[in-house]
Formats: structure tokens, sequence, C-alpha cells
């Protein structure tokens, strides 16, 4: 019942369509509110927009996963997910983990990804990576023709900073 009022609340703010030939680049996202991203992706379905995750997509930004069809997302060899439980803020800047949101995130997300998420103790505070060989089993790599699309059509509504990238250089090798 808390998914679909998370989608109905998503479709109700989401932003008119764009053309089924825009490609929407994912390139360093370090995620934000459920409902921006619900409301995103509702958008980038329903308009049959193709994704390309050329980098970094975190947090509520994984539900593209979920939200948008297998065939109208992919990943490039530098496309990482990361995954954690959802919070909410606290007074004094503290956190508090919302066990209804992260299952509500995790209602969203394919089988093999849930199970992929399980196998790693579920989702904590802590982020958990997906990226590599483990990824394109869940995501299909993307051939050059889409990868050269995404980098010519930037869709900067899902940009963020490049610094996220960064952060991850020492990750560990699979």
């Amino acid at each position: 019942m808390r998914l679909a009022a998370l989608l109905l609340v998503a479709a109700a703010t989401a932003v008119s369509a764009s053309s089924a030939s825009a490609t929407i680049l994912i390139s360093a996202d370090r995620g934000g509110l459920i409902s921006d991203y619900a409301a995103k992706f509702l958008n980038a379905r329903d308009s049959g927009e193709q994704v390309v995750i050329d980098g970094a997509c975190l947090s509520a930004c994984t539900l593209v996963v979920g939200m948008v069809p297998r065939d109208k997302v992919c990943a490039t060899p530098k496309a990482v997910l990361g995954f954690h439980s959802a919070w909410r803020p606290m007074a004094g800047g503290r956190r508090v983990t919302s066990t209804v949101a992260s299952q509500a995130m995790l209602d969203v997300y394919p089988s093999d990804l849930r199970k992929w998420i399980s196998q790693r103790g579920g989702l904590s505070p802590k982020m958990i990576f997906l990226y590599g060989r483990e990824l394109n089993e869940i995501i299909p790599p993307c051939g050059t023709a889409a990868i050269a699309s995404a980098h010519a059509t930037r869709q900067p509504h899902i940009l963020k900073s490049d610094t996220t990238r960064a952060a991850m250089v020492s990750r560990p090798a699979r």
C-alpha cells in the first residue's frame, strides 16, 4: 500500500514527458528524495526514454532499475550502482533509518537485484556497490550507439557533478 502511495505521489508530481527519442545520461548522481526520483523515472518510463548509466548512480537514483523497463536502461563499463537504507533527517543533522521507505525501494527493484542486495546483508546505512560483471547480469551493457546518443543528448535534470566518481576509485577489484 505504501509503495502504491509513493508511486501515486510520484506520478502526480511528474513533469511533462519529453520525446521518446531523448536519452537520459546518469554519470555522477548521488541521489536525493525518493519521491523526486520516482517522478523522474516514471516520466522516463512513460515517455519511452532510453537511460544510460555511465558513472555513479547512488541511493534513490537506483530506482531507475525498477521503474524503467530493462530494454530502456543500459550500463556502460563506468557504471556503478550504490545502495543503502533510506533515512529521514532529524533535528541537529541526525539521520534516522526509515524501514518503510527502505522496504518501498526494495519493492520497486526487480527480484534479481533484491536477491543481490539480500546476499550482501540487505539495505543498511553502509553503501554497497554493484558494478562490472555483476551489474551486467542485472542491467544490460550499453552498445556504442546508446553511449554516443546519451553523450549527444544529455538531460541536465538528472546529471550532477562528478565528485562521487572520484570518491569511488578505491573500490575493491573483482
